[in-house]
């Protein structure tokens, strides 16, 4: 069961500021987190980065690129002791609002197979796989594939 939220999640743009707060989440729920690099680098390149917020608390953020009538999911994340609470939920829906909003008709995004938790997300937002990227993940014992998942926004 789901603990309730007494607060409704707010959504600023992320900053450089932002980014001791977002590799300290992003650390506790990836074991090949991106890099300090890989989020300015984001931010540089005028992605669309976005933080979510409880209670003034960060709790969560969103990358993703858009261009050329495509919105390109390239993280989504939750910090775990805020996860299984519809944060995740929440903040794809979000983005999906805001890939709209920016002239995208359709949002990809790649997921490990062995990521069950946001291939449920996705799937239950309505995205369908369309295609596999052999060895795109660095895992453990090697490499991981990717899922490519689509959804046609309205």
């Amino acid at each position: 069961m789901s603990a309730r939220l007494k607060e409704v999640p707010a959504y600023r743009r992320m900053k450089s500021a932002d980014l001791d707060h977002v590799l300290e989440i992003e650390h506790t729920v990836y074991p090949f987190p991106w890099t300090r690099g890989n989020f300015h680098d984001s931010l540089v390149a005028g992605y669309r980065c976005w933080i979510m917020e409880c209670g003034g608390v960060p709790v969560g953020y969103s990358i993703m690129a858009v261009a050329a009538g495509e919105a390109h999911l390239l993280n989504l994340s939750i910090a775990e002791s805020w996860q299984r609470r519809g944060l995740g939920r929440d903040l794809l829906r979000f983005a999906m609002r805001l890939a709209l909003e920016n002239g995208a008709r359709r949002m990809l995004l790649e997921v490990r197979p062995s990521n069950v938790a946001a291939r449920a997300l996705y799937q239950a937002a309505g995205f369908r796989q369309i295609g596999r990227r052999r060895g795109y993940y660095p895992a453990e014992d090697g490499r991981e594939d990717a899922l490519v998942m689509e959804l046609a926004l309205q």
